[in-house]
C-alpha cells in the first residue's frame, strides 16, 4: 500500500516539501538503483529492510531512518520476512543541506535513530493530514518539515561544515573528482595526486572509510551510472559504454555482468519491460 502526496512546492525558500507519503511494503519490495534531484528522508514505523549507498549496506529497523541526498545512487529493499512500513518526506531548499548537517546527517552518515517516543511519527502523520487542507497545505507542510528537522537537530549529533576531519575532507574531494570525471579515463595515481596524497596512503584511507578500494568504487559508480542510462532508448549499449568511461563495449559488458549479474542487454530488456 502506497499513500503519497505531492504539494505545490515553492521555490526560493529555506526548505520546501516536494512530496510525502507512507508505504506498507510487500516482502522484498525494492526501489533503485536510482538517483533523486532532492533530499529524501525515510523513517521506519515497523519492520525492517536494507539501504545501500556507496558500496555500504545498512540493515535498518523500526525507529531508524535514512537520508538520500541529491544525485547519489541508492537502492533499498524491504526484508523478505518482516518487510518495513515507512513514511517519507522529500524536500529541498537553500538551507536544506545546512539543517541536515546540524542534525549530523549527510551522504557519508545517512542513518539516524529516533526512539524517544512518537514525536517524529506524529510529524509525518500530520504531514499526511495536511493534504486535506484546501488552501494552507503548502504552508502547513513547510512548518511541519521545520518541526521535524528541529527534532532531528535536537536529538542528533551536531556536525557543522567546518568540523570535518581531514580524512573526510580527502574522501569528499575524491568523490567530487570521481563524479566529475567518471566518463573519462581515470587512474588512481591521478586521483591520488588530485587529493594531494601518495597512491598507497590514499588507497588505504579510501578503503578504510568507504570499505571498497578506489578502483572498486569507480567501477561500481560507473555501472550504476550505466544503469541510469539504460532507460534511454536513443542510446545504444556502445553509447552507454562510452558515456561511463569504457571505449571497448565488450570489456564494458563483461564488467557490467560481473557487477550486476546480468548482461547490459538483459538489464535493459528488464528496464524497458517495466516502463
Amino acid at each position: 500500500m502506497n499513500d503519497s502526496y505531492f504539494p505545490d512546492a515553492k521555490e526560493g525558500i529555506d526548505v520546501s516539501v516536494y512530496h510525502c507519503g507512507i508505504e506498507q511494503c510487500q516482502p522484498g519490495h525494492s526501489y533503485g538503483p536510482a538517483i533523486r534531484d532532492h533530499f529524501l528522508i525515510h523513517y521506519i514505523l515497523d519492520g525492517c529492510g536494507r539501504f545501500f549507498i556507496d558500496g555500504n549496506e545498512y540493515y535498518l529497523h523500526k525507529n531508524q531512518g535514512f537520508l538520500i541526498c541529491p544525485n547519489i545512487v541508492t537502492y533499498y529493499e524491504a526484508d523478505s520476512q518482516n518487510p518495513w512500513t515507512y513514511t517519507w518526506v522529500g524536500f529541498n531548499g537553500v538551507k536544506a543541506e545546512q539543517y541536515l548537517k546540524y542534525a549530523g546527517l549527510d551522504r557519508f552518515d545517512p542513518i539516524f535513530t529516533y526512539d524517544k517516543g512518537s514525536f517524529v511519527a506524529q510529524c509525518f502523520s500530520r504531514m499526511m493530514d495536511a493534504r486535506q487542507l484546501k488552501r494552507g497545505d503548502t504552508v502547513r507542510l513547510q512548518g511541519l518539515l521545520y518541526i521535524f528537522l528541529s527534532e532531528l537537530i535536537e536529538s542528533g549529533e551536531p556536525k557543522a561544515w567546518n568540523s570535518k576531519s581531514p580524512t573526510e575532507l580527502y574522501i569528499r574531494k575524491a568523490m567530487q573528482y570521481i563524479q566529475a570525471n567518471y566518463s573519462q579515463h581515470m587512474s588512481i595515481n591521478e586521483l591520488a595526486a588530485y587529493i594531494g596524497l601518495n597512491r598507497s596512503y590514499f588507497s588505504a584511507l579510501f578503503k578504510q572509510y568507504i570499505h571498497l578500494s578506489p578502483q572498486e568504487f569507480i567501477v561500481r559508480f560507473r555501472m550504476d551510472k550505466a544503469c541510469e542510462l539504460m532507460s534511454n532508448a536513443e542510446l545504444s549499449i556502445s553509447d552507454i559504454s562510452r558515456s561511463v568511461g569504457y571505449d571497448d563495449p565488450l570489456n564494458f559488458s563483461k564488467i557490467f555482468k560481473k557487477i550486476k549479474g546480468v548482461s547490459p542487454y538483459q538489464y535493459r530488456k528488464g528496464v524497458m519491460t517495466k516502463s
